[in-house]
């Protein structure tokens, strides 16, 4: 069980640590030329990364869950604390899962084109979902934590 937890925070890390980077990355680098520059070359790096992050998360998470017999209880409806805070903390999982199938498909469709109008904005604002989430999530692990 230390070893899921252990595995799972390692990951954490690497996925919302990637997350303040890239979102740090795309507040300061304004220059358009840069932009074109870095974007293509750390994109598909970071992407292959943040999508093993997000596995080893899910499937940690799982495990973790499984292992308490909190994924039962979450799944047959009980209306405990804890099973609350982490009902709550999932749903949020899901969104992020969604909005990163969305990003990635569309960063893997169109890394060496020109992206249209709707696929830039698909694509900042659900890195941007993500980006706020990952926060979110963070929180309510930090409850489940302190409520365990």
């Amino acid at each position: 069980m230390i070893a899921l937890l252990y595995i799972h925070l390692l990951a954490a890390t690497a996925w919302i640590g990637g997350s303040i980077f890239m979102f740090a990355l795309g507040v300061t680098l304004r220059d358009k030329q840069k932009q074109e520059a870095v974007y293509p070359v750390i994109g598909p790096i970071f992407g292959y990364f943040e999508i093993a992050s997000l596995v080893v998360l899910l499937i940690s998470g799982i495990l973790m869950a499984m292992d308490d017999g909190l994924l039962k209880l979450v799944l047959e409806g009980n209306q405990s604390h804890v099973v609350d805070l982490l009902r709550t903390k999932l749903w949020f999982v899901l969104i992020i899962v969604i909005a990163s199938i969305l990003h990635f498909y569309i960063a893997l469709k169109t890394n060496d084109t020109k992206r249209t109008k709707l696929e830039h904005m698909l694509s900042r604002s659900s890195s941007m979902l993500i980006f706020i989430l990952n926060l979110v999530v963070l929180y309510y692990a930090i409850r489940l934590i302190m409520a365990l």
